[in-house]
């Protein structure tokens, strides 16, 4: 029998005990619980000496991190959602229930009542007259609760990451606070919320290759959408000028530290508007996002992270950190993500294209032998793809990586663009932007295109070298729409998982994503193949 087999069955054993003693193992209802948090600024309120008990009575739950048995006192410390508390007991005070607390491990999730008090040392505690067990757990958390630290098995098993590792609760209360603090910041600008079709009939709006399905009834292959962007316009052609989307889309591609399948858009459409104007959306809703996660968590996090920077030797991001808090103190949006210090001040930097692949390519974007011969040199691949591909290609290898600060790029080659209104100065160039920050892309917005005939014609023609990961893809219906008229408009998604990433400091996509696609475990020991590269979202 394994090690892990042998705790295993002890826990069992506990549990059938729990039962003999006439114990719900699994518990039930319990109202009226306080938070730990609470139950602490209620202690700091009443005026409580060391070693003395207050007459305020408190009601906690939370999971066992700590248990230590002292003859006939013990003293356990749980975690509820937001922090931990001590309780102590004593058989005199639980009398019959004292048979309870030998069947208790770590893990289990207990009530508790008592009285508010102070301990010998002086620490907070609620001294406890009734246990009530909620969940016994079988099997053991990570030993000595220092959290999991095999990154693979953390993401398969999130339901352990999440209690064993606190900061990892965090991150994803900063993602909530992160959503909510957008969706306010738009409808406060007049956007009305909708919800169009995940499974849709005719995938579009993204260059991306779908996920299939078959509906059975109806006798038809249906898709994941990859964009709500069509079903988003076809609500401006009915007169809904303002609207938005918070999206789950799937793309059928590979996975990385920037990609998963699976991932959260916000996208939004507003009549009568520009891509000028959706730069200005973007940075109201990441400076909307940035007060959301708090100047104060971001210091809070500065503080520490710079203290361990200095001990663990590394200077310089300890002088990241230092920089970061000058520039919060001088009114800026700062943080520090991985080894980068990230101002999302406004006005973030107009930067165009071709200048762009002009200084850190060394060619023009309207030269095609010296875009092609720069790809021989970067080792791409071009022989059967349209000069505009080849040209994007060269821009993602050469350009994207210095695009640290956030910022705007604007004016992309138009045949890569058959869903953007072109400029009117030259037909050669989309009026799109993508927004950019720590060589990641943020967003993608456009100009969009109102012209029927214009539209089909894009739609149709078929772009040499991008396969199937094409926004070319036909929509019948969607061209009726815009036959009956759709008012000018300006178009834009963000990506909310990179923007939660950078936000909250986190290496990966994995990480803000509550449980990421992985590949099944095919033997005992978790499966950490490499992952595959991916496509921007």
């Amino acid at each position: 029998m394994s090690e892990d087999d042998r705790l295993r069955q002890q826990r069992i054993k506990k549990r059938d005990a729990l039962i003999e003693l006439g114990i719900d193992p699994y518990g039930g209802r319990f109202a009226d619980v306080q938070s730990t948090t609470s139950i602490r600024a209620v202690g700091d309120g009443l005026n409580i000496g060391v070693g003395e008990r207050s007459e305020t009575r408190a009601r906690v739950a939370g999971r066992i991190m700590l248990l230590r048995m002292m003859g006939k006192l013990a003293f356990v410390t749980i975690h509820d959602e937001r922090g931990k508390l001590q309780l102590g007991l004593s058989r005199q005070d639980l009398g019959e229930q004292w048979a309870i607390l030998k069947q208790l491990d770590l893990g289990d999730i207990i009530g508790a009542d008592g009285v508010v008090g102070r301990t010998k040392t002086g620490e907070l505690t609620l001294w406890c007259d009734k246990l009530t067990v909620l969940a016994k757990s079988s099997v053991p958390p990570p030993e000595k609760w220092h959290g999991l630290t095999d990154v693979d098995l953390r993401y398969r098993r999130r339901y352990v990451d999440l209690f064993a590792n606190p900061g990892v609760r965090n991150v994803f209360r900063m993602r909530s606070a992160i959503i909510q603090a957008i969706r306010h910041c738009l409808v406060s600008e007049g956007y009305c919320e909708v919800d169009t079709p995940v499974l849709q009939p005719m995938y579009g709006g993204a260059a991306a290759r779908p996920f299939t399905t078959y509906h059975n009834t109806l006798d038809m292959k249906l898709f994941l959408r990859i964009s709500p962007e069509l079903y988003l316009k076809r609500l401006l052609v009915g007169g809904m000028e303002r609207v938005f989307e918070i999206s789950r889309n799937f793309r059928n591609e590979g996975i990385s530290t920037k990609h998963n399948p699976e991932f959260t858009m916000v996208e939004l459409y507003e009549a009568y508007a520009d891509y000028t104007v959706m730069m200005h959306r973007v940075e109201q809703m990441v400076s909307a996002a940035y007060d959301a996660v708090g100047r104060e968590n971001i210091l809070a996090r500065a503080a520490t992270e710079g203290e361990r920077a200095e001990g663990d030797d590394k200077p310089d991001r300890a002088a990241l950190f230092e920089e970061m808090v000058a520039k919060i103190n001088g009114g800026r949006l700062a943080l520090v993500w991985g080894d980068k210090l990230l101002d999302f001040t406004p006005p973030w930097p107009r930067l165009r294209y071709a200048d762009l692949l002009k200084e850190y390519a060394g060619v023009s974007m309207d030269d095609d032998a010296a875009v092609r011969k720069k790809a021989d040199k970067l080792g791409i691949a071009h022989a059967k793809k349209d000069d505009a591909v080849v040209v994007n290609d060269v821009f993602e290898a050469t350009v994207e990586r210095h695009l640290i600060q956030p910022s705007f790029v604007m004016d992309y080659p138009a045949a890569i663009c058959p869903l953007t209104r072109r400029h009117p100065d030259d037909p050669s160039i989309a009026l799109r932007f993508e927004a950019f920050a720590a060589g990641m892309e943020l967003g993608n917005a456009y100009t969009e295109l109102n012209d029927p005939a214009v539209q089909a014609e894009n739609l149709g023609r078929k772009v040499a070298g991008e396969g199937d990961e094409t926004m070319a893809v036909m929509d019948e219906d969607f061209i009726t729409a815009l036959e009956y008229g759709m008012p000018p408009a300006g178009g834009l998604g963000v990506g909310i998982d990179r923007l939660v990433m950078l936000l909250t400091d986190s290496p990966s996509i994995r990480d803000v994503i509550l449980f990421p696609l992985q590949r099944p475990v095919r033997t005992s020991s978790v499966d950490t193949a490499p992952a595959a590269a991916g496509k921007d979202v």
